[in-house]
């Protein structure tokens, strides 16, 4: 078994799903990094690292394309923008990406979580989804979602990110991902 000291998790350090895989990373004695920014309201201190203006710019994505990627309009409000900014940081920071949500029937994940999930697609990243309506993980098989056996935590960096509205499906996946992965 790897050694948990070795591994970073990159995530946004928001309530929900964000901050169960930073108790977990904790507990398992895993580095962790938040990505966040002024004005944002996190639930994770541990390993913040507040993006200046400049890291997000660098990071700036077409909301039309979002939109029009994830078949939903986004909102304009700046505060959005600088969400999906650091979850580009966050996934380009990771080699393989975990998330926890619901997977719709487009194939997109519900919420702005989904675009971590579309970004992660975009960069040809290994990515899991927890998609807690179905209570099952599923990986993303080069053009469509495919169900899978609970992953384990491979590579060294990893992303999470996620639903803020976490349920105890989610957060016992969580739980077993760490423990199958770091036992």
């Amino acid at each position: 078994m790897s050694n948990p000291k070795e591994f970073i998790l990159y995530s946004g350090g928001a309530p929900g799903t964000e901050s169960e895989f930073g108790v977990n990373a904790e507990k398992y004695g895993l580095q962790e990094v938040s990505f966040s920014f002024e004005g944002h309201q996190i639930a994770r201190q541990r390993g913040l690292r507040v993006l200046t203006e400049k890291e997000l710019e660098s990071k700036d994505v077409s909301l039309t394309y979002v939109s029009k990627l994830m078949n939903r309009t986004f909102t304009r409000a700046p505060i959005f923008r600088k969400v999906l900014q650091s979850i580009c940081w966050q996934v380009n920071s990771g080699h393989e990406i975990f998330i926890v949500g619901t997977i719709l029937e487009d194939g997109t994940v519900k919420g702005g979580t989904g675009w971590g999930a579309e970004f992660a697609k975009i960069c040809n990243k290994p990515l899991y989804v927890f998609s807690q309506d179905k209570g099952c993980w599923y990986t993303w098989q080069k053009e469509r979602w495919a169900e899978c056996d609970a992953p384990v935590i491979s590579h060294r960096y990893f992303t999470a990110t996620g639903t803020r509205f976490l349920e105890e499906s989610g957060r016992k996946a969580i739980g077993k991902l760490f423990e199958d992965s770091f036992k």
